[in-house]
């Protein structure tokens, strides 16, 4: 499972809309990765068009504000399916919420049959209920699919023990436990989402997007990034799986 954030398709942080060239460069990254025969799904929000918490901020209702937010995401998967079948890549796009014009809607054993067709799965709409962010909809759907690893494909190479952008000195961990990613509450990803991957023994891998090949990488089973799972730095568990089903 990968977790790409929508500003991914914009080129980065308060951008708005979708870079046609940016979103060509993550088809064929993806691509790429379908092609080594690993079964490839796909969570993408919405943030470039709509951002929920944002529209709740400025003082709209909250639920409102998170469907408007579900709906930007089917936009940008909408796109993301498009730019993978130009690269020649079977894709089906599943939505939480029902819109029968432009995508299934998400039934659990029709999603792992695509997968086990070697279709590409891109799911949209989050978990289709307000109050949840995109990366909890990509931990749940990573259970569901029985996915070996969640891939949090993002702006920075992994997870810091400070901000790298402001720190020059700044150290990335290699690996760090769920409790401690919740007990100091990192940003990179959601903590609601985090959690439920510690009740489940998900592993999480926190990459560089923008790096060409990390997602091919990890698929292989390269220890690129930051690995969230049981332990921290220094000790030793069970790494993420390596191979199928990402």
């Amino acid at each position: 499972m990968v977790k790409l954030s929508g500003e991914a398709l914009c080129g980065g942080a308060g951008g708005f809309g979708i870079d046609t060239v940016i979103l060509n460069e993550v088809a064929e990254e993806l691509a790429e990765v379908h092609a080594t025969g690993v079964e490839l799904s796909v969570v993408i929000g919405g943030g470039n068009i709509f951002r929920g918490l944002k529209g709740s901020a400025s003082g709209m209702d909250r639920t409102s504000a998170d469907y408007m937010g579900m709906l930007a995401t089917v936009m940008n998967g909408i796109a993301l399916k498009d730019g993978l079948e130009k690269q020649g890549v079977n894709t089906r796009l599943v939505s939480a919420l029902e819109i029968r014009q432009v995508a299934e809607p998400y039934i659990r054993a029709r999603a792992v049959r695509h997968l086990e067709k070697g279709r590409v799965v891109v799911f949209v709409a989050g978990t289709g209920n307000p109050f949840f962010s995109t990366d909890t909809a990509a931990a749940l759907r990573a259970m569901e699919i029985n996915a070996d690893v969640l891939i949090k494909a993002t702006k920075v190479k992994g997870i810091y023990n400070k901000d790298p952008v402001r720190f020059e000195n700044a150290t990335m961990f290699h690996r760090v436990s769920y409790d401690r990613f919740l007990t100091e509450r990192i940003g990179v990803m959601d903590s609601t989402a985090v959690a439920l991957c510690r009740e489940n023994q998900l592993p999480i891998r926190v990459v560089k997007l923008a790096e060409r090949g990390n997602i091919r990488r990890v698929a292989e089973g390269q220890e690129l990034g930051t690995l969230v799972t049981d332990d921290d730095d220094g000790h030793h568990g069970k790494d993420a799986k390596k191979g199928q089903n990402t």
